[in-house]
């Protein structure tokens, strides 16, 4: 069993003058209902940022010391700093794949895909490239899908349970989406990639037909910076 800290959850609040966030997330001390959407009781303030394919957000207290020896010793840099539902140490990205299962509780729960940094970060940590910094480091967190739902209680951990595609790591489509950006033969497999989430299916497909790289101006600095 892989140990976790605290369950966090978080309702929508403002961050900055009209930027709305659900970003901050409290520990709870009582079981929680974890249905197909989240954790009951977490919210998004954007959609995108939720729905069943980022129904739970998991991301390695592991990282904040690399993050603080990038970055000093911030307050945000401690577990929940990322808006993560979930934490842990020592499951990370070179570790975990696209497809992987968990047993959480009563709940079993599948990787989607990783997590693709915003601007809220830079807001969230007052660093106007943090989203960027993220995406860069490969220490983005990942996501899950509910498969059956249930209920998770303090002290629940994750038993894995299934790997449907364990040669695709989340470094290795961190390597296709952001480093062998028109690799045809690595985006051919990702489009097909049946764990994948859709939305991320849809980007190698994109990138296959048109043979360029999306603009990520408005995710990784938002209309507050004129993207």
């Amino acid at each position: 069993m892989i140990p976790l800290g605290p369950i966090r959850i978080g309702g929508v609040a403002p961050i900055a003058p009209g930027v709305l966030s659900a970003i901050g997330k409290h520990p709870m001390d009582r079981p929680l209902w974890l249905g197909t959407e989240g954790f009951e009781g977490d919210a998004q303030a954007d959609p995108r940022h939720g729905g069943p394919e980022k129904a739970v957000h998991h991301y390695d207290a592991g990282h904040c010391p690399s993050w603080r020896a990038d970055l000093g010793d911030l307050p945000q840099l401690a577990p929940g700093g990322f808006g993560e539902n979930l934490s842990s140490l020592g499951l990370t990205e070179s570790g975990v794949a696209v497809g992987d299962r968990f047993r959480l509780g009563a709940a079993l729960v599948e990787v989607s895909q990783a997590r693709q940094p915003c601007w809220k970060l830079n807001i969230r940590f007052g660093i106007p490239d943090m989203a960027r910094r993220v995406q860069d480091s490969a220490r983005t967190g990942w996501y899950y899908r509910v498969i059956e739902p249930g209920m998770v209680a303090p002290g629940d951990g994750l038993v894995l349970a299934d790997r449907r595609a364990p040669d695709w790591t989340l470094d290795r489509l961190w390597h296709v989406l952001y480093r062998d950006r028109l690799n045809r033969a690595e985006l051919a497999a990702m489009a097909e990639l049946a764990v994948l989430s859709e939305g991320w299916r849809a980007l190698a497909r994109r990138r296959l037909d048109n043979m360029a790289v999306e603009d990520w101006t408005a995710r990784l600095k938002g209309q507050r910076d004129g993207g």
